[in-house]
């Protein structure tokens, strides 16, 4: 597919794509326009040839050479490539900041391409919080690296030593006033160099980028109607495809006359395969009506699949287990002391993306082009590849934003329709984008989840012992095969999803937060996963299982801290060892204003803490609420959080991760939940699964930062969600004198506590 003549807003979206042509490789675009770069794959000197090279910092592990993340071309502009993904969490930014600093380059001059299989490493998933973890390690390395090597160039070309030389926006400058570029040292030089383990990195002292607050790349379209997610791409010849869902899971198709539809106008083709319905059209508006014309037509044979909603965490419990002890150590109990006991439950929640999952495909000699807001180009690639039967490297996927996503919604599903349905046109770009009935019902959900606690505390008021379980689904059924796309579950030779597997610790995925950071002598942690449970899809929902634990755990924490006739955050200060959890909760509760709060009728403040995953980003909200008695409503009057995300590189985005966290959590825990009778999904819309409204967010939202210098990234985007619906549970047993077990904490539900 060739760029030239498109209209211009195309044009840069394609570019934003990543899309010089699908047939070139990531090494013929390295070479393609520029200069730099790098060739030996000789091991460093003092590497033993039979020895284990030592191991390489974040995502460098996967993509040990360092042109597989930096080009300098001859101009002096530079280009970084990751394999890690927009989502909207300005990760993009982030990265640019990072390089620029190593590199001592303006970040202006900097372009950056991500997650596109024929370009960037393959760095798995977009998930986890993970990428300032695994690529922003990575580039800063390799950028520090590529400094070093440059500066060599340097003083070999001024006859200088390295030492003397200075750098100032990719120009090296000698005592007497020479100086030489980037471009010019590395034009001509082919330096496929390994990556070392230890790198010359710049002193947070001399920092002049990172940890300063630039200018997010992915905004300016959002916010002027540009071409900023998959759903805006249109490319030359462009034609629209819509595809007819079942009505319900276990739905079979019984008839279905396509005749008339067929002869439409603008319909090109009706394609059916199995239960896999769907019609292409030359503009958009045609395939849907067409698609209304196909639904009106279809016959299908519909049966009681779902479970009943009335018992689900009854059911649970009972259902099939693998149990999985996680953490023990001492012997709960065995001295028995005051013990408390509670459990929390949660429902079915969605991803609510606000808008529907869309890809773009394309066939052109044998090669197939996927656009689309997968958040793992590389395992969707590998799903395509069964699903076509075609080999991965005649298969390219080019991750470009969606509006609307985080964890695994549809993103992948539509991109599996869309590269089937590209086979049947070949040369014509396909544009699938899901209806909204279809995105609410076939998106996989967030599990239901149940937990349990009991502790014992001893004659000082400490925690003695400690039982938690947790009963959930798998939290990850993203695609690396075709029966993990709906695609291929529903054509005629269905191919069987991926079996159901729990996560591992420590990160863990149900069982993800399950295990309390706080000094305990006598624990105990168990994971019973259930690996079958009727057929509604579940998989990752942002956080997995650290939601719904953090919750449990924190509020259980508030629930032994009044048994215990503690102020909670006094309490959870006595059982944390570790100073930077301490500093956050001490932060937090100064900056809420903990110990000069004045409680006046109908208010109430909350605390909650946690460690995302016990190894990333250390988080602590304080919040106060005013509880309407009558209607059982919570608003939500002020937020205080305080985060320590260990090096800091751009803090408004840790701000802006806090804050979309928080207001995240906030319309989970206050109102979201999958409604569903023994036969179809009902929260099809927005009226049947609402979200948080602009009157019910947060009137005020603070963030405090606590810096770490010269410390390990650690990933943020996932840390507020728990503490933040703990906090909001906590603040209503304050203000209301009622704890409410059950999410989401809706109207009726804390009406209904309030008068029991």
């Amino acid at each position: 597919m060739s760029l030239q003549g498109r209209p211009k807003g195309e044009h840069r979206s394609a570019e934003r794509a990543g899309s010089p042509s699908p047939t070139l490789t990531r090494r013929q675009v390295l070479a393609g326009g520029g200069a730099l770069v790098v060739a030996f794959g000789l091991r460093p000197a003092g590497w033993a040839a039979e020895a284990e090279p030592p191991k390489l910092p974040g995502s460098l592990a996967k993509l040990p050479f360092l042109d597989g993340w930096i080009r300098i071309a001859a101009d002096g502009k530079v280009t970084i490539f990751s394999g890690k993904a927009e989502l909207g969490q300005g990760i993009k930014t982030a990265l640019v900041q990072v390089a620029a600093e190593e590199l001592v380059v303006e970040p202006a001059r900097i372009t950056i391409v991500t997650a596109d299989t024929a370009q960037t490493a393959d760095e798995g998933y977009t998930a986890g919080s993970h990428s300032m973890q695994d690529s922003g390690t990575a580039i800063r390395n390799a950028a520090a690296q590529v400094r070093a090597i440059v500066l060599g160039l340097a003083a070999q070309r001024l006859g200088t030593p390295a030492e003397q030389l200075e750098i100032r926006d990719g120009t090296v400058i000698a005592a007497d006033g020479r100086k030489v570029g980037y471009g010019e040292l590395v034009s001509g030089q082919e330096l496929h160099v390994q990556a070392q383990p230890q790198s010359p990195l710049r002193s947070p002292a001399k920092f002049n980028v990172m940890g300063h607050n630039l200018p997010r790349l992915d905004i300016p379209a959002k916010v002027t109607g540009g071409v900023a997610y998959v759903q805006d791409l249109r490319l030359p010849g462009m034609v629209h495809a819509r595809v007819l869902r079942p009505p319900s899971p276990g739905a079979q198709l019984k008839a279905l006359d396509t005749a008339a539809i067929e002869k439409r106008p603008g319909v090109l083709k009706v394609v059916r395969d199995g239960r896999f319905v769907a019609v292409i059209a030359q503009k958009e508006w045609q395939a849907v009506t067409a698609w209304k014309a196909l639904a009106a037509a279809a016959q299908w044979d519909e049966s009681e699949t779902l479970p009943p909603q009335a018992t689900l965490y009854r059911d649970l419990l009972a259902a099939n287990k693998q149990d999985i002890v996680i953490a023990q150590q001492g012997t709960p109990f065995a001295d028995g002391g005051k013990q408390v006991v509670s459990g929390y439950v949660r429902p079915f929640q969605l991803h609510g993306s606000i808008g529907p999952s869309c890809a773009v495909a394309q066939v052109n000699d044998g090669m197939t082009t996927v656009w689309t807001h997968s958040q793992g180009v590389f395992p969707l690639r590998k799903a395509l590849a069964e699903l076509l039967a075609q080999p991965p490297e005649k298969i390219r996927c080019i991750h470009v934003e969606g509006s609307g996503c985080y964890g695994h919604n549809a993103a992948d599903d539509v991109a599996g329709d869309a590269a089937l349905l590209a086979q049947q046109v070949p040369g014509k770009p396909v544009r699938v984008q899901w209806m909204r009935e279809d995105e609410h019902m076939w998106e996989p959900y967030g599990p239901a989840m149940v937990t349990g606690a009991r502790a014992a505390l001893d004659a000082s008021g400490a925690i003695s012992s400690w039982e938690y379980e947790v009963w959930s689904q798998t939290h990850n059924a993203r695609p690396g095969a075709a029966g993990d796309l709906l695609a291929g579950q529903h054509i005629e030779k269905a191919f069987p999803p991926s079996p159901p597997k729990p996560g591992q610790q420590p990160e863990g995925a149900g069982d993800r937060n399950a295990i309390p950071l706080y000094r305990i002598p006598n624990l105990k942690v168990t994971h019973h996963f259930l690996p079958q449970y009727g057929p509604i899809r579940t998989s990752a929902l942002r956080g997995l299982g650290a939601y719904m634990n953090v919750f449990s755990t924190e509020s259980f924490m508030d629930e032994l801290a009044r048994a215990a006739g503690t102020d909670p955050v006094a309490f959870r200060l006595k059982h944390l060892d570790d100073p930077r959890a301490q500093d956050v909760v001490k932060l937090a509760a100064q900056q809420f204003g903990w110990d000069r709060f004045q409680r006046t009728a109908g208010r109430g403040r909350g605390f909650a803490f946690a460690r995302y995953k016990n190894l990333a980003a250390y988080a602590a909200i304080a919040c106060e609420v005013e509880l309407r008695r009558d209607t059982g409503e919570l608003r939500i009057l002020r937020v205080v959080a305080a985060v320590d995300s260990g090096e800091v590189t751009s803090p408004d985005g840790i701000r802006n991760q806090m804050e979309g966290g928080i207001v995240q959590s906030c319309s989970w825990t206050l109102g979201e939940e999958v409604q569903f009778d023994r036969t179809r999904i009902l929260s099809r819309d927005w009226g049947g699964y609402p979200i948080l409204r602009f009157p019910r967010v947060p009137q005020s939202v603070q963030v405090h930062i606590i810096p770490r210098p010269g410390t390990p990234f650690l990933g943020t985007g996932e840390a507020a969600q728990g503490p933040m619906g703990a906090a909001l549970g906590n603040a209503l047993a304050d203000a209301g004198g009622v704890r409410v077990r059950q999410l989401p904490l809706s109207n009726e539900r804390i009406r209904t506590a309030l008068v029991a």
